[in-house]
């Protein structure tokens, strides 16, 4: 009996130390992640929530305009736009979003976590593998040297040239059925137009939230307690449907317990409409009814697949944030 009981406490020390014996998140699709209340969220439960039913959205897309967005929502077109609504009417560039936020518990004070270590490429392959990354610089990136991209370029700098920023350009390769559907459209086309690429390719910055934004961002998640570290990645470029994007996530203090932290996550897509509106003409052709584009998007076609971005934004979103958890409670 003793050997048994012996041969337990190990078994048990060694998965504890392997990792073996955590937990992997489980989501829970919520209207709002403020709607449940802190003391509510239970450990290895992300909450979740995006926009898909919100009174905004466009029934037919799912996507909320981005000026409704912005002017509805101004505390979140603060911390998560890269381009001013006014720029957009300034450029005639007609954007939507999609916008999602996770909220999950981690069983550690806030100031025993160090998000500054994940501002990384590392980080962006643990989070999401089938996408492939390489270093870039300032001169790589496309808004500072291309003057049609320039309205995606912050007012007081340009891309990269941070010192604590890390620049990756990314490519992902369309998985499942869509790689057929694509080179089919291709044919359709004419020849005087450019081929749909079967692969999104988009550059990015990775970065820790600094003083004094630091500090303002309990404004975001409204939660009144003191926010130990933050980190984001700007996707300011993308070769073709998406205009940019932003992965924000923040890390709390939990407000009544002193041994826990509290993570906020938001993710932000913006979709160009003159895509989305051109070619809803594969809606009137049986063959590509299945690459609409807003039907991909949002997860709502028959060649929707995987878990990254061919599941559609939906999908690829809770896949990036159950990602972000289990990575942040085994570290």
């Amino acid at each position: 009996m003793r050997l048994l009981r012996a041969a337990a406490l190990i078994a048990a020390w060694v998965a504890t130390c392997t990792g073996a014996a955590a937990q992997e998140f489980q989501l829970e699709d919520v209207p709002a992640a403020a709607s449940v209340p802190i003391a509510q969220i239970k450990p290895g439960t992300v909450i979740f929530a995006d926009q898909r039913n919100d009174k905004l959205a466009d029934p037919s897309t799912g996507l909320i305009p981005f000026d409704d967005w912005a002017r509805s929502r101004p505390v979140q077109r603060r911390f998560l736009s890269l381009i001013e609504p006014t720029l957009n009417q300034q450029t005639k560039l007609k954007l939507s979003v999609y916008q999602a936020e996770a909220r999950f518990r981690l069983p550690r004070p806030a100031a025993a976590l160090d998000l500054s270590r994940y501002a990384n490429i590392a980080l962006l392959e643990r989070i999401d593998p089938a996408v492939k990354h390489r270093p870039i610089t300032a001169a790589d990136a496309v808004p500072n040297k291309d003057a049609g991209a320039a309205h995606n370029r912050p007012p007081d700098r340009r891309w990269c040239e941070d010192a604590k920023v890390i620049c990756a350009q990314s490519r992902y390769m369309f998985e499942g059925k869509i790689p057929q559907g694509i080179q089919l459209a291709n044919k359709l086309r004419e020849e005087s137009k450019k081929p749909i690429p079967d692969f999104i390719e988009f550059q990015s910055e990775i970065m820790p939230v600094t003083q004094p934004h630091l500090a303002e961002l309990p404004m975001l998640t409204g939660i009144d307690s003191t926010v130990t570290g933050a980190l984001e990645q700007n996707i300011f470029w993308v070769n073709q449907v998406i205009q940019f994007g932003k992965l924000l996530a923040v890390l709390q203090q939990h407000p009544t317990e002193p041994e826990a932290a509290i993570a906020t996550v938001y993710i932000l897509v913006a979709v160009r409409n003159d895509v989305l509106n051109k070619q809803r003409e594969y809606s009137n052709t049986p063959m590509l009814r299945n690459l609409v584009p807003a039907q991909l998007l949002m997860g709502k076609s028959s060649f929707n697949s995987g878990d990254s971005l061919s599941a559609g934004l939906p999908k690829y979103a809770r896949s990036r944030v159950k990602a972000i958890a289990d990575m942040m409670e085994r570290e």
